[in-house]
Order: C-alpha cells, then sequence, then structure tokens
C-alpha cells in the first residue's frame, strides 16, 4: 500500500499525518510518498529529532522527494545506499529520501523520482541558513535523470516530484493569481519529461493546492489531502 501527499514544512504541515483512517492495515513495508518541502532534515535538532522519531514509529516507511525548503548541505551527509533498484539517503531505519533522476520498484509499480524547485521567497532568507542553491539539480543529476528514463524505456507507472512542468506551473499561476512561481530549467526539464515519457499518473506539492489540472488530466497537486494509490 502506498499513501501520497503534499508537503509537510516539518512541523507546520504535519498534522495532515494524523488521519489514521488513511493509514489502516499499514506495515513497514507500506509506504507514505511525501511529495517535497519534507523538511525535518533542517537542523538535527530537537524538532527535527522529535517528529523524525515519531514518524520511525508509525507502522508504514516514510519516503519523500526533495523540495525547495530543505537544507541540502545537511541532508547530502546521510548515507547513501540503492534501494528498490534507485538510489536514496536513508535518515533512519523508516524514513527515506528519493533521490534526483531515479527510477524505484515499489510494491511493483515503477516511479520516477525528480525533487527540487526554485523558491520564490528567496529575497527573504540567507543562502546556508534557510537557502540552498541545490535546490534546483545539477546537470550531472538532469543526466542521470535522462539516463535511467532511458533505461527502463522511457516509460514509468507514477512520477513523483515537488514543481510542476513548465505549462502546468503556468496554469496553476493562473489559478492560484499567484505570479512568483517561475520557468526555470527544472520546470522546463519536467515539460520535456510530459511530452516524451509514458506515465499513468503524476503528483506533484509546492504549490499548496489540492487540485488535478486541465492541462495535463494526469497530473495532481496535492498539499492537504492523502490519496491511497490502487493496489
Amino acid at each position: 500500500m502506498i499513501v501520497v501527499t503534499g508537503d509537510i514544512h516539518g512541523e507546520y504541515d504535519i498534522s495532515k499525518l494524523s488521519q489514521r483512517a488513511k493509514f489502516h492495515n499499514m506495515t513497514k513495508n507500506d509506504y507514505l510518498l511525501i511529495c517535497g518541502d519534507f523538511g525535518l532534515v533542517w537542523d538535527n535538532g530537537s524538532t527535527d529529532m522529535w517528529w523524525r522519531t515519531w514518524l520511525d514509529q508509525k507502522p508504514y516507511t516514510t519516503l519523500f522527494v526533495d523540495g525547495n525548503h530543505e537544507n541540502f548541505d545537511l541532508l547530502y551527509e546521510f548515507p547513501e545506499e540503492t534501494w528498490h533498484g534507485g538510489r536514496i539517503h536513508r535518515i533512519n531505519d523508516s524514513i527515506i529520501h528519493l533521490m534526483r533522476g531515479q527510477v524505484f520498484d515499489i510494491c511493483g509499480k515503477t516511479f520516477f523520482t525528480m525533487g527540487g524547485a526554485e523558491s520564490h521567497d528567496k529575497e527573504h532568507r540567507k543562502e546556508g541558513v534557510s537557502w540552498w542553491a541545490q535546490e534546483l539539480p545539477s546537470r550531472e543529476e538532469y543526466a542521470e535523470a535522462r539516463k535511467n528514463l532511458d533505461n527502463c524505456g522511457n516509460t514509468v507507472d507514477y512520477i513523483i516530484t515537488h514543481c510542476a512542468p513548465t505549462n502546468v506551473q503556468k496554469e496553476l499561476i493562473r489559478r492560484t493569481w499567484d505570479p512568483t512561481y517561475t520557468q526555470n530549467e527544472l520546470t522546463d526539464f519536467l515539460e520535456e519529461v510530459k511530452n516524451t515519457v509514458t506515465f499513468e499518473k503524476w503528483f506533484c506539492g509546492h504549490y499548496h493546492i489540492d487540485i488535478t489540472t486541465l492541462t495535463e488530466p494526469r497530473l495532481r497537486v496535492l498539499f492537504y489531502d492523502l490519496l491511497k494509490l490502487p493496489q
């Protein structure tokens, strides 16, 4: 079983996970999948550690792609390993960061993961303290993503990202009246993925709304909603 949701922003939006009915009968072989802005690898302080312990004690395993509001210097210090066919950072026994440009086989389904996004509030943040340049992928991460997609014949069941492809994001800007989300290399890359990869469903976070887009009806933007994927 896999339940997918949007950003939790550390302790700020984690309360959505108190919906116990969504996690009925789950075990450590079942998964909660967070579409970026996990935010609990921030400073390894008492808040981080309390909530990471809280998640570790849940019956399920927590997976997340990175968003833009992550401490990337700290995140990249965690041990890297191969898990279900892709590269991860293991945060603790049952919290796992799904790295960028990977294809995972989870519960018999394939997942392409591409975290990252551009912060639209950078002017209010301090680099290396509350904002990190690694929020956008590197040239090597784009290359690895293309290689891994090519290796699976450009066909996956699910795509998990934090932000949306360029043309989808334009729709979201119109619908949310928020012009601060900007087109960038990552949204353009995701537009390329949308146009070249065969997939069933795409889930992202970042925009703090729950909506199915008109530009790409297979793409669902998540924030508060928790969706159970079909088995």
